[in-house]
């Protein structure tokens, strides 16, 4: 059976990307969301070729977890995260430092039945209105291999520093909370995920991987509803600046994966430089064993 062709429509706030007659992703460019959830553009729902799904939005104990998105939670005093914020000496608390991103186009919108390519500039906009990065984002959804039940995604993105002084780019554990180094690009797994098997590289896995440097990652999960389940594995990639990508990865009260680019130690981005950052997710239409995350992970690395 041939491989099902790629497509790409616009549905006004949002594209949506097809494989066959499955819509596997919604890209939402222009999000409805309050200020406090820092608004940016997400991918929300996905979907595995067989339209099983393979994200969350807005549940009920983080609502500004919204599919798979670029986020940060420490950006030299401002949140584009969403929900409160982080220090040591007050703990989570509500502040008024939500910024957000702001979609200005798309540079490239293109499908060759392969391949969708989807290229767009940002401005991320602190809460005083101040424009802090101009961003370039660039995602390819490509890959798709029905007999194995596989499609896969490459997002990378270039953050210049436009604010006139350094930016500096952190996580609550950069500010005091241990293990909770939660930044750049997260996924939010299903409910029934909760609980799911993480596999990475090297014979290793498990909640030990918080912290921790790995080419790859994975979280094997259980649908409701419909039999079987899915694996989403994520590949960490690459980043411009020094510090290392570590993983922030939870299977417990809910699964998420982030290669984090700022897990335990701040990137200081001066006035004029930039940031790249590059990721790949492959989601998988099956429940995963190891000695296939292995094969993958050499199949797909970046």
């Amino acid at each position: 059976m041939p491989d099902p062709r790629l497509s790409v429509r616009d549905a006004g706030k949002s594209v949506i990307i097809t494989a066959g007659d499955v819509d596997i992703a919604e890209y939402v460019h222009h999000p409805d969301a309050p200020d406090s959830e820092s608004p940016k553009p997400y991918l929300h729902p996905i979907r595995s070729l067989s339209g099983a799904p393979m994200s969350s939005y807005r549940p009920h104990d983080h609502r500004w977890h919204k599919g798979l998105q670029m986020t940060w939670a420490h950006l030299s005093g401002q949140n584009f995260w969403g929900g409160p914020t982080f220090s040591a000496e007050r703990g989570y608390h509500s502040r008024d430092d939500h910024g957000h991103m702001n979609h200005l186009g798309f540079t490239e919108l293109s499908c060759d039945g392969e391949r969708v390519v989807a290229e767009e500039s940002l401005h991320w906009v602190s809460s005083r209105g101040e424009h802090w990065i101009t961003e370039r984002r660039r995602q390819v959804f490509h890959g798709v291999d029905a007999a194995r039940g596989i499609w896969a995604l490459d997002f990378s993105t270039s953050l210049r520093n436009v604010r006139g002084a350094t930016l500096e780019f952190g996580s609550p554990t950069t500010h005091g909370r241990p293990l909770a180094g939660y930044a750049g690009y997260f996924w939010r797994g299903p409910r029934s995920w909760t609980g799911g098997t993480i596999i990475a590289a090297g014979g290793r896995g498990g909640q030990e991987m918080m912290g921790e440097q790995a080419p790859w990652l994975a979280i094997v999960g259980q649908h409701d509803e419909i039999d079987g389940g899915g694996t989403v594995l994520a590949f960490a990639g690459h980043s411009s600046a020094s510090v290392r990508i570590k993983w922030f990865v939870r299977n417990e009260a809910f699964a998420v994966i982030s290669p984090s680019p700022s897990f335990d130690e701040e990137i200081a981005l001066a006035d004029g430089d930039t940031l790249e950052l590059a990721h790949r997710y492959v989601f998988i239409d099956h429940m995963c064993e190891r000695d296939e995350l292995e094969a993958l992970g050499a199949e797909f690395a970046l």
